[in-house]
Order: C-alpha cells, then structure tokens, then sequence
C-alpha cells in the first residue's frame, strides 16, 4: 500500500490530501473520500487505505484548504465528548464555508486531479463522504453527474433542511447511483429528513438504497470518537464496496 500527502491545485489555492494507492501497476478505479469535519488525521487515512486495498485509488482531500493545510484544530481531545461542542465551535465557520458553489468548483478540481492519475481507470469515479463530508459528497454528484458515477454518505447531516439549496433539492441533476446509511436518532439527520429526502429521490427517479443503522450515532464509522460503532462501520464497509463494485462492474 502507498499512502502519500499530495498537493491539489484549486482555483482558490493548494488543497493537501492523502492519495492511497494499491499495490501493482493497475490501471484502478477512482474514488473520491470527503472528510468529516475533524479533517485529515490518521482515521482518515486509514479508511483511504482500507478502501485501497480493495484495487482503487483514493483520493481524500482537505475540504477546509482555505483555512489552512491541516491539522486545522487541536484533536487531542477529539476522544472526550465533554469537548466534542468546543472542538465544533472552531470548525463551524469552515463548515459554513462550503457553499454549494465552493463544492462544486473544488470538486472539479479533485477529479482533474485524480482521474489525471496515470494509474487510475479513464471514465467516471465514484466518491464516499462521512458526515458533512457525506451531505457534500451529494452535493459533488449532483453539480458533476457526468464524472461521478456512484456516491455513498454515511451519517450525513443536514442533508434536508428549509433552505432553498437543500441538498436534496438538487437530486434531480444525478444520473448514477447513491447510497444513504443514516445513522439512528441524528438530530441532524431525524426520521422526518430522511423520509423528506426518499420522497424527493423517488419523485426524480434516483436509483438509491436508504437505510438506518439502528442504535448508531452521528459519526458511527470514526473509529477515533466516542461515536464509533464496530458494528455499523462493518456494515457501512459492507455496502460501500458493493456500491464499487456494481459501479465499476469488478
């Protein structure tokens, strides 16, 4: 396995990012991973490389590059939920400043960089993302349906809400396939959002898989927060590499 941290260039500046690639000479499918909002840390690098090992390449980039290279905050107390609130008040404002307009624009710039990749398959890659990086995981497949085959959000928040560029109002626009693991009683994400976002998927004619992770919390699949849950991430690993291997027919 090679794991590196790589330099992407964007209109707005340098994006750092981990780049995991497998073993042999490929050529290898692309998949896109967006942080959660703790950012590029170990975890996350690990999930890279466990997707890796199953023959693609991986691309995670700092979705707060404006701010800064990461680590962005101190993660020290990442483990203690009694500071889990201090730790959301400094990442709220990078949080706030992925419009969909930044999203779209920084994602064009992560597929030019990883499709760009001599080892990596030509055509469409697929991208997974994990709590706000699951809701703007969506919002990448929805401004590039045509270079995004398949995306995947696991406990992402906020996918509905009451603004007039919800995320789920943008569904439409999706020609590939998407994949929803909720986690259970997300205030972020309540059962009342969830069939919101169904209804709107269905109304467009998405093909889509949507499911709750009974007693999982927000943030199930950090393994490095008091959130993690063994048994939701193995299911989460289970439908992520069948939601890859049906995209690139493997």
């Amino acid at each position: 396995m090679q794991t590196t941290t790589v330099d992407v260039p964007t209109r707005d500046g340098v994006a750092d990012a981990y780049l995991a690639r497998p073993d042999g000479a490929g050529p290898f499918p692309g998949v896109l991973v967006f942080m959660d909002a703790f950012g590029l840390r170990p975890r996350m690098a690990e999930m890279a490389e466990t997707i890796a090992a199953r023959g693609y390449v991986v691309l995670v980039p700092n979705l707060f590059h404006r701010f800064g290279r990461a680590p962005l905050v101190d993660l020290s107390g990442l483990g203690d939920e009694a500071q889990r609130g201090a730790l959301f008040q400094q990442i709220s404002p990078m949080i706030g400043a992925l419009t969909p307009e930044v999203v779209a624009r920084d994602t064009a710039a992560y597929l030019d960089f990883l499709t760009g990749q001599p080892d990596v398959t030509p055509g469409p890659v697929a991208i997974t993302g994990y709590c706000m990086g699951g809701t703007n995981a969506l919002r990448a497949i929805e401004a590039h349906p045509d270079r995004i085959a398949a995306a995947a959000a696991f406990h992402a928040g906020r996918v509905v809400t009451d603004a007039p560029d919800s995320p789920h109002l943008g569904v439409g626009s999706v020609t590939g396939e998407l994949y929803f693991g909720h986690a259970d009683q997300d205030p972020s994400m309540t059962a009342e959002q969830i069939a919101t976002l169904e209804k709107a998927l269905d109304a467009a004619g998405v093909a889509y898989t949507s499911e709750v992770y009974p007693g999982a919390r927000h943030g199930y699949t950090q393994s490095d927060t008091p959130m993690y849950d063994e048994e939701a991430t193995e299911r989460h690993w289970a439908a992520l590499f069948d939601l890859l291997e049906r995209t690139f027919r493997r």
